[in-house]
């Protein structure tokens, strides 16, 4: 589905928004009241959602999503949410990301960022996991799924080759994805040890280094799995899907233009 100039600025507003989310404790000065990063998440999650359906409408007033599409997302919401608790919990094996590879890759970059959030935001509500970092994880999977729709075109990539990018990006967006939320949890969490422990104030590159360790001590493992996981599905399974997907979205014929012909004289036979 292609992105139109609405949707395109829709996209980068939303975005924008998510990288000061994210970003902000970093360049916050130590004394700074910013730095109670936790309180901010209703007031972004108030935020996130109108602009999700601006990313919507914006989509369907250029074109690109109709009814159908709407109907797609749907389901494929409702899929990934039942994906997510199967591995949930479990060495960061989450079947749900290469499902959003996939899509994304079909079905392109804008209704992959609204397919990764709307997908997150179901299986919060499925699992019982809505609080604080909710809004973050509709970003952070937002941003995965769009990804994999911005990669090069099924036209110059196709069979063992696509499926080889596709799995690579999976592998390398898991890691971004953990690192991402990292970034959300390690300005908030008190009573680290000194040397991974958020500092307001200090230099970025100090603070870089040691959200580094932080990672490296706290997630890697996780992070390992979700991308091994994603990989190995979508090279096994991945083909499977992308064929059903892109059938699905040919029988659906998404942008077809309606085309009215004026009836025929009655007089003639």
């Amino acid at each position: 589905m292609r992105l139109g100039p609405r949707a395109i600025a829709a996209l980068v507003l939303v975005s924008a928004l998510g990288v000061v989310a994210f970003g902000w404790p970093l360049l916050a000065g130590a004394g700074s009241g910013l730095t109670a990063h936790a309180q901010d998440a209703p007031w972004l999650f108030a935020a996130l959602l109108p602009l999700l359906v601006g990313v919507v409408v914006a989509t369907i007033s250029d074109g690109g999503v109709d009814a159908k599409a709407v109907a797609m997302l749907g389901v494929l919401a409702a899929v990934g949410a039942a994906l997510r608790p199967l591995g949930a919990g479990t060495a960061g094996l989450e079947p749900m990301f290469f499902l959003m590879v996939l899509s994304g890759r079909v079905l392109g970059p804008g209704f992959g960022f609204v397919l990764g959030s709307v997908t997150m935001f179901a299986s919060a509500l499925l699992t019982g996991g809505v609080g604080p970092w909710m809004p973050f994880q509709m970003l952070a999977m937002g941003w995965f799924s769009m990804g994999a729709g911005l990669l090069p075109g099924p036209a110059r990539l196709r069979g063992r080759a696509e499926l080889l990018m596709l799995a690579g990006y999976g592998f390398a967006a898991a890691f971004a994805y953990g690192t991402i939320m990292n970034l959300y949890g390690w300005t908030i969490v008190p009573g680290l040890a000194s040397g991974i422990s958020f500092r307001p104030g200090d230099p970025l590159h100090e603070n870089l280094v040691r959200f580094l360790a932080y990672c490296l001590t706290t997630s890697l493992g996780w992070d390992l799995g979700r991308a091994v996981l994603t990989a190995v599905l979508t090279l096994t399974i991945g083909a499977t899907l992308l064929k059903a997907l892109r059938r699905a979205t040919r029988r659906a014929a998404f942008e077809a233009q309606a085309t009215f012909e004026a009836p025929g004289n009655p007089s003639q036979g």
